[in-house]
């Protein structure tokens, strides 16, 4: 089929489609809506972009993008667009014989039923009202950054060398177990997003950017392999055998030599949590409780409930463990 035929084939399609309809971009699952339908071009507007988010699609990248997908026996690899490009597959997928396979990574024409990058209604609604519905998550994290927003605000950080020496350790306990419970949160987003990502494509939220990328790890194999590989290659064994750490210690374990006879020796000092009160997390918790039970505000009302499920949990935790103690 000539481009022609399916270039208006796209257009009549798109006009068909109402008004709220919106469309996802394969690569940064941005949200974006069709603003207007014209013979050269069609104009999208990015309904999650502050800056310039009205941009037209000219009919000649669709063109280009067609022929590639043609010239790829059917089936284009969406790792090869450039970031600007990626509104035009979204747009292509609403003709009738185009569709996007994510899982995939590819974009591809066919003669049998289709599926779009047009949200549903339910989807849209969802998306647009992201953020607006509190919810308290079922995560150590959040209790901990509660608690640490807290600290953050009744002390005078500009100035921490003035805070008492308690209120420091308190702020380096949350700050660390936020740390902590962020780290690991952090690594089982990163697992979901890793098979939603295509690399050297950044996927953008309000709030920054993410990009998929590679780390090349080695290590060396068995000794002797090593050895033998080199020295076929003309490289001494004594080149590149050194001594083994471990095997000064133990020597160090039978001879009368110190530690720095042997070793270059830099001792620094550090600051290490050693411990955490989750007793007395429990009863700050409950003292926000009390002040906000003095507000009438919406949202005080909301995070008031909140406050008493997190008191429930903590609650739960602790009580674990004191029985784990008792049956060690």
């Amino acid at each position: 089929m000539s481009f022609g035929v399916s270039w208006h084939t796209l257009l009549d399609r798109l006009g068909e489609l109402p008004d709220d309809a919106t469309l996802l971009t394969p690569l940064s699952n941005e949200r974006i809506q069709i603003e207007d339908i014209q013979e050269q071009r069609v104009i999208v507007e990015f309904l999650d972009r502050d800056i310039d988010p009205v941009q037209p699609l000219q009919r000649e990248q669709f063109e280009t993008l067609h022929r590639r997908i043609t010239d790829s026996a059917g089936a284009f690899d969406l790792d090869r667009l450039p970031p600007e490009a990626d509104p035009y597959p979204a747009v292509l997928s609403i003709h009738p014989r185009f569709e996007i396979d994510e899982d995939a990574g590819v974009i591809r024409e066919h003669d049998g039923p289709t599926t779009s990058q047009l949200l549903d209604i339910d989807e849209t609604a969802d998306a647009s009202e992201e953020g607006s519905d509190r919810a308290e998550p079922d995560l150590d994290v959040y209790a901990d950054a509660l608690l640490l927003i807290d600290a953050l605000e009744r002390h005078d950080l500009d100035s921490l060398p003035a805070l008492e020496t308690e209120a420091l350790v308190n702020l380096y306990t949350l700050c660390s177990d936020v740390q902590r419970n962020a780290d690991g949160l952090r690594k089982e987003i990163a697992d979901v997003l890793l098979n939603r990502l295509h690399h050297d494509q950044p996927v953008s939220g309000p709030f920054g950017s993410v990009q998929r990328t590679s780390r090349r790890n080695k290590s060396l194999k068995d000794e002797q392999t090593v050895i033998e590989r080199l020295e076929q290659a003309g490289v001494d064994r004594d080149q590149v055998t050194s001594l083994d750490r471990g095997k000064v210690d133990d020597a160090l374990d039978v001879t009368e030599l110190a530690e720095s006879d042997v070793y270059e020796i830099d001792e620094s000092e550090y600051v290490r949590k050693a411990d955490v009160d989750e007793q007395q997390k429990e009863t700050r918790l409950q003292g926000l409780k009390d002040q906000l039970a003095t507000s009438d505000h919406d949202e005080a009302a909301e995070l008031r409930g909140e406050i008493e499920q997190l008191e429930s949990r903590i609650d739960e935790l602790t009580s674990f463990r004191r029985g784990s103690e008792l049956e060690g």
